[in-house]
């Protein structure tokens, strides 16, 4: 093994298992130094007014980077906890320890993909490298059976081609031990106040069901597979968004609970899920930019209703006289969680019935979801308003439809 230092800049993948970063810095180096930097511009406001981050979804990041820190413990290391920009702290911290080399994962929207290229610039300065790798989907890019720039638009030549062409690799090991530099000091979480949040934004903590951690995040996708006391598959997407839980790793024991107690269809279905999970970044690395804008990849924007503005300020505050609608965005509101077929009643209802701009609901969204990402967020968004990839698949939700499913006493009242 060289003697070696190498910085670990964790993001999205607060976990120890099946994380390559962690796993080759172990590997090749003498010691680490885990990072893990709150950037306050994830802690402003967007445009619309809206949080980039609200007060749940930091309080539950906070808690898994905090779990994380004490599993580096256990193993014999600790993690670095800073509040600042990356660009300016990596740097910083590489110097106080002599870092030879800085892994991370490669992101792919453009914010993201942008602080990476600041933190990257600023290194190349002290000549340390900035190393990329690919850990966030089911599928690796390099195992796909077509380059980024001609992945097919449409989900089912997508799914149909890169299941027929493709193989998903093993989990990757776990390290046994973990070095990091004598003395290293391990900094403080901010807290929530420090992050700009006030008491009574607060005070919504207590309403926060999903606690934090990878230990919890294991427990929770067995009790998912063996136990049946979760149905819905985004009761385990929050520690999937944050990386807590490995996409890679909740394939493989789906594939291994169909052996035994778990239903077939079940299981497709948790793997079609993933599989759209993958879709929307390997889109978002295909089509930038454009998932922001109110025409999205069709250039065409939907109508949009002349007091726009009045019937958003109703349909976040959970008061458009929609019952099912309302009740809905109140629980995402108080909670920071909904089950999927809420999420596309409300956004449809918003888009469709209301005539929204979409990106006001993806960004309220982006605010209040715990289990939030940039590309699964706005590419669903993008999808249901009609101006995003997979246009041939996507059929505008029929709202009637699904109230009569999920809601059969309030469809006859409604008509």
């Amino acid at each position: 093994m060289d003697d070696r230092t190498i910085l670990v800049w964790f993001r999205n993948d607060l976990r120890i298992h099946d994380n390559e970063i962690l796993l080759r810095a172990v590997e090749r180096s003498q010691r680490i130094v885990p990072v893990y930097c709150f950037d306050p511009r994830h802690f402003t406001h967007t445009k619309y007014g809206t949080r980039k981050t609200g007060v749940l979804r930091a309080a539950f990041l906070r808690e898994n980077v905090l779990a994380l820190q004490q599993t580096l413990r256990q193993l014999g290391g600790d993690l670095i906890i800073d509040y600042g920009h990356p660009e300016e702290l990596l740097p910083q911290i590489a110097e106080k320890y002599q870092v030879d080399e800085v892994y991370h994962h490669r992101e792919v929207a453009y914010e993201e993909t942008y602080i990476s290229g600041l933190v990257e610039e600023a290194l190349w300065k002290m000549q340390i490298n900035l190393r990329h790798f690919i850990g966030h989907t089911l599928y690796h890019k390099e195992d796909l059976p077509f380059p980024i720039r001609d992945i097919p638009d449409a989900f089912a030549v997508f799914k149909k081609k890169t299941e027929r062409e493709s193989s998903i690799r093993p989990q990757l090991g776990t390290p046994d031990t973990i070095r990091v530099p004598e003395g290293m000091d391990s900094g403080k979480a901010p807290e929530l106040m420090e992050l700009g949040f006030d008491k009574s934004e607060i005070a919504q903590v207590s309403n926060l069901k999903f606690p934090g951690g990878e230990a919890i995040a294991l427990d929770q996708m067995h009790a998912f597979l063996y136990d049946h006391t979760h149905e819905e598959y985004t009761e385990l997407s929050p520690y999937i968004a944050v990386g807590a839980l490995s996409p890679n790793t909740f394939y493989h024991a789906t594939k291994e609970a169909e052996n035994t107690v778990l239903d077939k269809k079940r299981g497709e279905q948790i793997i079609l899920k993933l599989l759209w999970r993958d879709y929307y970044r390997f889109m978002f690395k295909k089509h930038g930019n454009r998932f922001f804008q109110l025409g999205g990849l069709t250039g065409t924007p939907p109508e949009i209703a002349p007091d726009e503005d009045r019937l958003f300020d109703l349909w976040k505050r959970a008061n458009t006289g929609n019952p099912i609608v309302d009740r809905a965005v109140q629980q995402l509101n108080e909670t920071g969680y909904i089950p999927h077929y809420q999420r596309v009643i409300v956004a449809s209802y918003l888009i469709h019935e209301l005539k929204v701009n979409w990106l006001k609901g993806a960004a309220w969204f982006e605010e209040k979801l715990i289990d939030y990402g940039p590309a699964n967020n706005y590419g669903s968004w993008a999808h249901l308003a009609g101006v995003g990839s997979s246009i041939k698949d996507n059929k505008p939700a029929d709202l009637k439809k699904l109230t009569a499913q999920f809601y059969p006493k309030e469809a006859v009242e409604l008509g």
